[in-house]
């Protein structure tokens, strides 16, 4: 687009869906053939997990980490799973952010299931919980697209109240619409991103959205791939494309670049999913072989659900008293399955193995 002026806000934004000519080509159908194949094998080994908490639990904070961490809100997973599981902690900013970051995913996954749509309503809801506060949707400037290097402007965002506001009442009737496909998410991505409906937060809600319309859409049955790790080692990559849509029109690179983000993840989030599987078993016979008078799979499953566990956390989902959790938690730490820290004035026990593993 030869009138394209980085420093003038966009208000001429083009409505959705964009021409079929340059989002359906044959390069892209045939990368959609192969991420969809992947997200099919990830909705069904999902369930070689009996209890879809652990899933959930799991790659939501990573992901919530590692989202966050686009938006250089930046903490280490340690103080993550503290931040959750310490009541008494004053969790550090970023750690904080990040367990809002699950909070609002949280939101979100309830109203779809619940709705069975998504509304303008729901995702101010949801950047509300990101953010803490009511601001809504803005009605002023919004933060323009600045190079990291040179300080130069690369992209301004609409700034008219009303124009915003129709192009988000657009977005949420494409995303609602039917004939869902993959490449349609790498559209609404862009659009949402180029709209910039909020002072902050963007970013994150953006991709709380993929999530979700993979779900709505039945592409997954709950939130377990995300894209934010991608985005994190191709980060300027992604950057540039979005610009190229903006700019000239370059949908196919950019749909491809998402679609080829679907597929790697799905294939790394179902390595993982074996991973945890085949420590839960193990964990399950250790906790048989050596604590026969304990175990109960609702036990060995609420550590996989905490990582950092505490007495509460039985008490909660096994029925059992204070005392008789504390004095699980203490036998489970001397056999060594998990490892207890103190955090605050509570004792948190952690399941080293898992965290290692999520870690990676």
């Amino acid at each position: 687009m030869n009138s394209f002026d980085p420093k003038r806000p966009n208000n001429a934004l083009p409505f959705l869906p964009p021409d079929t000519a340059k989002t359906e080509t044959v390069a892209i159908l045939k990368q959609e053939s192969r991420a969809l194949r992947a997200l099919g094998e990830l909705k069904g080994i999902a369930n070689i997990i009996p209890n879809q908490s652990i899933l959930i639990n799991a790659i939501v904070l990573q992901e919530a980490k590692d989202s966050s961490e686009i938006e250089n809100i930046i903490t280490t997973r340690d103080d993550l799973y503290k931040a959750v599981s310490a009541t008494s902690l004053k969790a550090d900013p970023a750690a904080k952010e990040v367990v809002l970051y699950r909070e609002a995913l949280y939101e979100g996954f309830t109203k779809i299931r619940t709705r069975g749509l998504l509304s303008i309503n729901d995702i101010i809801d949801v950047q509300r919980l990101l953010i803490q506060n009511d601001a809504g949707i803005r009605n002023t400037s919004g933060t323009a697209l600045v190079n990291d290097r040179t300080h130069e402007v690369m992209y301004t965002p609409p700034d008219d109240y009303t124009v915003i506001n129709a192009l988000l009442k657009n977005f949420v009737e494409y995303l609602n619409g039917d004939e869902p496909t993959l490449a349609k998410m790498a559209i609404m991505h862009y659009q949402f991103e180029t709209i910039h409906p909020f002072h902050d937060g963007n970013g994150r809600t953006g991709r709380i959205i993929n999530m979700l319309y993979l779900i709505l859409k039945e592409y997954l049955d709950i939130p377990i791939l995300y894209l934010s790790s991608y985005i994190i080692r191709n980060k300027t990559r992604y950057y540039e494309l979005l610009l190229s849509v903006t700019k000239d029109d370059a949908w196919e690179e950019w749909i491809l670049f998402i679609l080829k983000g679907i597929e790697e993840i799905a294939k790394d989030t179902i390595l993982k999913i074996r991973k945890i599987r085949e420590l839960l078993d193990s964990t399950i016979a250790i906790v048989k072989d050596t604590l026969p008078g304990i175990y109960s799979k609702e036990l060995v499953e609420t550590l996989f659900v905490n990582p950092y566990c505490k007495g509460e956390f039985l008490v909660t989902s096994l029925g059992v008293e204070r005392k008789t959790a504390a004095r699980y938690l203490k036998q489970l730490e001397d056999s060594g399955i998990l490892e207890s820290v103190k955090v605050g004035t509570e004792r948190i026990f952690i399941h080293t193995e898992l965290i290692q593993l999520l870690k990676e």
